[in-house]
């Protein structure tokens, strides 16, 4: 495994272990071939790989390493997925690894606090909570630019309720006014320009909304 022979390393951990299944060093091998299938680039072998080891030892000393692989595991998957300058059509992408690393690092910052893994987690957390909120809005842009503004609000809402710290949501409720006034509903359209006037009281979306009372039909999509 430090000669980078992650081949060889799988294969010599999964003989020790079913050799060998109780002895001391059968845990050991669980917890190594974990990283040695993460390492390999394998992401479903990492993924259950470390999912069998906090099924068999909830109270091991390392479990965390276990739930931070598999937050890593996921992570790396995904990392792709919000690179939106793709021509790829965005409502097709699936951020389901994102979504699984990010429960995974919550869980274990949760568990164990006081992990060595904890602060890197967070910092993962905060990615994936940026880039999923971003995935939606970006979707949600895309169907404004169709006209299917009823598709533009569920979306809109949906980063707003599950990642409510996220950055994107500005654009999230900028869009949801415009979609708001599209449908002519002007009580929603406020209700959603006030959120957004009083967690994002300096968003450039809402130049100009004193001089013109109906500067939201000119806005420029991003």
């Amino acid at each position: 495994m430090a000669d980078g022979n992650y081949d060889k390393a799988a294969s010599l951990f999964e003989k020790l272990e079913s050799r060998y299944p109780f002895g001391r060093y059968a845990q050991q091998a669980q917890l190594e071939v974990i990283y040695v299938y993460y390492k390999k680039g394998e992401i479903e072998q990492t993924l259950a790989a470390a999912d069998r080891f906090v099924r068999l030892h909830p109270n091991h000393p390392n479990v965390d390493y276990a739930y931070y692989l598999k937050g890593l595991a996921n992570f790396i998957d995904d990392r792709s997925l919000f690179r939106l300058v793709s021509s790829q059509d965005p409502t097709e992408r699936d951020p389901k690894a994102a979504r699984e690393s990010f429960e995974a690092f919550k869980l274990l910052i949760a568990r164990y606090p006081e992990s060595k893994y904890a602060e890197d987690s967070g910092a993962r957390m905060t990615y994936l909570l940026n880039a999923l909120a971003s995935g939606e809005v970006h979707v949600a842009r895309y169907y404004f630019k169709r006209g299917a503004f009823v598709a533009v609000v569920n979306r809109a809402q949906y980063s707003l309720q599950n990642y409510p710290q996220a950055p994107a949501n500005q654009e999230a409720l900028a869009l949801m006014v415009r979609a708001y006034n599209e449908m002519g509903m002007p009580d929603l359209r406020d209700d959603a320009l006030r959120v957004l006037e009083k967690n994002f009281p300096d968003s450039p979306y809402l130049k100009g909304r004193e001089s013109d009372p109906s500067w939201w039909m000119f806005w420029k999509l991003i």
